[in-house]
């Protein structure tokens, strides 16, 4: 099993300690409601504890594989998963961009969703629950 499928995985679980194998110790995660990356595991595994409690209806409906460059202007493989949840009553499409180091683990990972109206609704709940776990100051 690839790292996009183990992801997929352990997402559909709510397995954080498999995703947080997965990740490398300095992995960027891009949002949509950030303007700068969330860098780190210990921060970017804190996020993924919101986002598991806050997404609804989580799943994913599709994946795609290829390469990319990533922020840094290095190539390397990647994977797109499709999914589809609802956070506030908005529901979400959207998309998670992995791109892997050498090793197959994550090392950026990006984020897109729409429309507006659920990217706002998803802003504020990840912020509610970031403040609530003091991983951010309001």
């Amino acid at each position: 099993m690839n790292t996009a499928d183990r992801f997929r995985a352990a997402v559909d679980s709510r397995d954080l300690a498999a995703i947080e194998e997965l990740f490398t110790e300095d992995i960027r995660l891009y949002s949509p409601v950030k303007f700068t990356p969330f860098e780190g595991r210990p921060m970017v595994m804190g996020l993924f504890g919101v986002l598991l409690r806050t997404f609804e209806e989580f799943r994913y409906v599709g994946d795609t594989a290829g390469t990319v460059r990533t922020a840094d202007g290095s190539a390397t493989d990647s994977a797109v998963l499709v999914f589809r949840a609802e956070v506030g009553g908005k529901e979400i499409h959207g998309i998670d961009l992995l791109h892997f180091d050498d090793d197959g683990r994550i090392k950026e990972f990006t984020v897109m969703v729409r429309p507006a109206s659920a990217v706002q609704a998803l802003g504020e709940a990840v912020l509610t629950g970031l403040v609530a776990d003091g991983l951010v100051q309001a």
